[in-house]
C-alpha cells in the first residue's frame, strides 16, 4: 500500500506535468508560426511571430520546463533565420 506523501507527491507530479506539457506547447506553437511566416516571406507577421517566440522561450526557461542553454540556442537559431530573411528580401 502506498503511504500518503506518495499519493500526494504523484497528484502534484500529474499537475506539474500537465502545466508543463501546455507552456511547451504553446512554445512550438509560436515557433510553427514563425517558421510558417519565414516560409511565406511574410517579414511584419514574422517580426509578430519571432517576439512571441523569443518571449515564450524565456518563460518557459524561467519556469524550468526547459534548460536555459536550450532556449538560448533556440533564440539565437530563429533570430539567425530572421535575419536571413530580412537580408535577402533587402538585396
Amino acid at each position: 500500500m502506498i503511504n500518503r506523501s506518495a499519493e500526494k507527491r504523484e497528484r502534484q507530479n500529474q499537475v506539474r506535468k500537465m502545466r508543463n506539457r501546455a507552456t511547451k506547447s504553446t512554445m512550438r506553437t509560436a515557433i510553427k508560426k514563425f517558421d510558417a511566416a519565414v516560409v511565406a516571406g511574410d517579414k511584419e507577421t514574422a517580426a509578430k511571430a519571432l517576439a512571441l517566440s523569443l518571449k515564450l522561450l524565456d518563460s518557459t526557461a524561467g519556469k524550468g520546463v526547459i534548460h536555459h542553454n536550450t532556449a538560448n540556442r533556440k533564440k539565437s537559431r530563429l533570430q539567425s533565420r530572421f535575419n536571413k530573411m530580412t537580408n535577402q528580401a533587402a538585396v
